[in-house]
């Protein structure tokens, strides 16, 4: 049986954290900032882990 190729996308925009958590971006921190407060944008820097929900599925196309 083939080994599982790692999905490209996923590769790109998740990061695997040195205690084993997948880590994403949060969504709508890249363009229109002048009309979010500074609070927001602060908390937008920061990487958040995925739902557990979702997490087997994500590993499957990282292939761990």
């Amino acid at each position: 049986m083939p080994k599982n190729k790692t999905h490209s996308g996923t590769k790109k925009r998740v990061k695997l954290s040195s205690s084993g958590r997948l880590l994403r971006k949060k969504a709508f921190s890249s363009h229109l900032l002048t009309k979010k407060p500074s609070k927001r944008k602060r908390k937008m820097r920061k990487d958040k882990p995925f739902a557990p929900c979702d997490v087997s599925r994500l590993r499957n196309l990282l292939g761990k």
